[in-house]
């Protein structure tokens, strides 16, 4: 009896364990991380104005939300991983372009 239990219990979190690796995207969650933190860095130095890092704030916001729509049903495809991606490349672009102009905060 208890062999039979410990059996089914270990097949139910083989079972889950690929789901679980399947939803995660530590990769793009560090990413977004990295791409706040220069956004942040870019306020505090006067390279971002505000109007500038409004914009590129609605964008991380924008990738978030597609990140969690792509979480909704339990599996985080290959192509849904690759649009985060690009997303987050674009987004990158961005926030080097707008850190690099001539404008800067008063």
């Amino acid at each position: 009896m208890f062999t039979r239990t410990f059996f089914a219990s270990m097949m139910a979190a083989a079972m889950a364990a690929p789901a679980i690796a399947q939803t995660a995207t530590p990769g793009v969650d560090a990413r977004q991380e990295r791409q706040q933190q220069r956004i942040d860095q870019g306020v505090a130095s006067g390279e971002l104005n505000k109007r500038e890092a409004a914009r590129l704030e609605r964008e991380q916001a924008r990738i978030a939300g597609h990140e969690a729509a792509a979480k909704a049903d339990g599996v985080v495809t290959k192509q849904e991983r690759a649009q985060l991606h690009r997303e987050q490349n674009r987004a990158s672009r961005h926030i080097a372009k707008e850190k690099h102009d001539r404008q800067k905060a008063h």
